[in-house]
């Protein structure tokens, strides 16, 4: 399963809208950058955050999510609380081919601070806006800036389709909008 180049990618967004919007180059302005690399996408965070929080002293269960755990942040800066996490979403819609799989990691700016990204996947002929979650696992607050770069994804292409892709089981995340949280 090779590793897709800068080529491949920027063909698959024009011709299929892998990703929307897509940003042919790395924008690095004053900001966190994003946009297409040497061998993946940097992804931009949106100004939507849900950060936990221990107001309502509920158990977390990701069987019985309690949306009483996270304060909505929409601006585009957010502090997450020291040892603490958000949910947030990329600024980016994804359309994942049938014999493609994409795995995002943390940028290392961020986790240079302390800030990791959860490595997660895109599943085959999944869609929508990711939901990222993001940890601060120093005793510090930290800051995470909305409409930048947060992670990158690398995207590897099978050498033949799966015979179940994720559309076709109804993955329950498929077409999610929003912030999505756990469900069973």
């Amino acid at each position: 399963m090779p590793i897709k180049s800068d080529h491949w990618i920027r063909r698959m967004c024009e011709e299929h809208g892998m990703i929307d919007p897509f940003e042919p180059e790395q924008v690095k302005d004053g900001c966190i950058s994003y946009g297409l690399s040497s061998y993946g996408y940097d992804i931009r965070v949106a100004a939507e955050f849900k950060v936990f929080t221990n107001v309502h002293n509920v158990i977390v269960d990701p069987k019985e999510f309690d949306e009483r755990s996270f304060v909505d942040v929409n601006e585009t800066e957010c502090i997450i609380p020291p040892n603490s996490f958000a949910l947030a979403r990329t600024e980016e819609h994804f359309r994942i081919p049938r014999d493609v799989l994409v795995v995002c990691v943390g940028k290392s700016t961020y986790a240079r601070c302390g800030i990791i990204v959860n490595v997660t996947p895109l599943e085959p002929t999944w869609s929508g806006y990711l939901t990222l979650e993001i940890s601060n696992t120093t005793p510090l607050p930290a800051k995470i800036y909305g409409g930048e770069g947060i992670a990158q994804l690398l995207f590897f292409e099978g050498d033949q389709e799966p015979s179940m892709a994720y559309e076709d089981r109804q993955g329950k995340y498929q077409d999610q909008v929003g912030v999505t949280l756990p469900k069973l």
